[in-house]
């Protein structure tokens, strides 16, 4: 019975950021996304226009606090965060934003997968192609500074460009939508005409 009940309770609550809650929960999860985008855009600033050499350039959470940047657990920890997101905000999406979520979730089950092996070698101490820190794959050919910068644009952009098409939906995805996230009609006639 207790089992029942709390599944009955995890669908109401995905249920609900999908309908009613849909708006916020992607205000929140867009502004824990693009944060975090920042600080990786801060780290590669602080390497290449202001000359700091990788150890040191840490962003702006990992200047009061060094020993962020180096927790595989903390990175690991956000990598999963980034896929249940994407994940539990899915379902509210339809049409071409649905499309452009799924390319940011396919590409965030890769992040994940390596941020998961990178969080492996730290607790085993175990490098992958015997390096001396942990290794994800595409590190063996990308320097880690700029693979993450990239990683992280690449989920963010899809996942920006399905959030603005599921403001501004077809009639025939409007009809689909069962959250407020639309734009009202004649405010979008509105902006159209002027």
């Amino acid at each position: 019975m207790a089992t029942s009940a709390l599944s009955a309770g995890r669908e109401g609550a995905l249920s609900a950021i999908n309908t009613r809650y849909h708006r916020p929960a992607l205000a929140v999860f867009a502004f824990i996304v693009i944060a975090h985008w920042a600080e990786h855009v801060v780290q590669a600033i602080q390497i290449w226009v202001l000359g700091w050499p990788v150890p040191k350039a840490r962003g702006l959470l990992g200047e009061p606090f060094p020993w962020l940047i180096k927790s595989e657990w903390l990175h690991y920890g956000y990598a999963v965060l980034m896929l249940i997101g994407l994940i539990m905000l899915r379902p509210g999406f339809t049409g071409k934003s649905r499309t452009w979520w799924n390319i940011a979730l396919g590409i965030q089950v890769w992040h994940h997968f390596e941020h998961l092996l990178l969080l492996i070698q730290a607790s085993t101490h175990s490098y992958l192609a015997h390096r001396a820190v942990p290794t994800s794959i595409l590190q063996l050919f990308f320097p880690r500074v700029e693979l993450h910068l990239v990683y992280n644009g690449l989920v963010t952009v899809p996942m920006v460009v399905a959030m603005l098409l599921h403001r501004r939906p077809g009639a025939g995805e409007r009809a689909e939508m069962k959250c407020s996230c639309a734009e009202p009609t004649r405010r979008r006639q509105a902006l159209a005409e002027a």
